[in-house]
């Protein structure tokens, strides 16, 4: 299937603006006008997932507003394997309720995987695949791209039952989940809350 030129034009675009803008915060209103198309969100999301620049926004920082991106420095983050199809990430995320399999945070919420960001997640190789790992699915798990990041290629072991579980319990209603909490509460007391 032949790319639409407009489009790779675009992401080439807010590429260059974004290297021509390491470390200020930019606009929506600027990268609409940058972009020249409807659609330049998708244009971001691929200069991240493709490019590998590491474009923050209001999810990964507090500081930041919505339709607010930064790009802190021009390292590039290694790039989400291509051979995962939208359909299968989507299958890890909702088998993973949403939650990062190695802090338990959900997305948008504080990571435990670097102290002070919001988790978003991205599918991780549980075998690296440059160590004989494939895109199959019992190969793949959500986490937060703060975990990701500076994995390089190694092989972590896991908690699975402990993460299950949290995963299993982030997908019922709030209601179950407030019995799960007063049933913790009751039995180990209540613990404080992290800052």
């Amino acid at each position: 299937m032949a790319k639409d030129p407009l489009k790779l034009g675009a992401r080439r675009k807010l590429r260059a603006f974004f290297e021509a803008n390491v470390g200020r915060i930019v606009t929506t209103k600027e990268l609409s006008r940058i972009a020249g198309i409807y659609d330049y969100q998708r244009r971001i999301r691929e200069v991240r997932s493709i490019d590998g620049l590491q474009i923050l926004s209001h999810n990964d920082r507090e500081h930041l507003k919505p339709g607010e991106y930064l790009l802190e420095t021009l390292e590039p983050r290694p790039v989400i394997a291509r051979g995962i199809s939208d359909k299968l990430r989507r299958q890890i995320l909702e088998r993973n309720g949403f939650t990062c399999q190695v802090c338990g945070a959900g997305a948008g919420e504080v990571s435990g995987c670097e102290f002070g960001r919001k988790c978003r997640l991205q599918i991780d190789h549980i075998i690296p695949i440059s160590q004989g790992g494939t895109d199959e699915e019992y190969n793949l798990r959500a986490v937060c791209i703060w975990y990701n990041k500076d994995k390089a290629n190694l092989k972590v072991p896991t908690s699975r039952d402990a993460i299950s579980a949290m995963a299993m319990i982030r997908r019922q209603p709030r209601d179950v989940q407030q019995k799960v909490y007063e049933f913790l509460a009751r039995k180990f007391g209540e613990l404080p809350r992290k800052k």
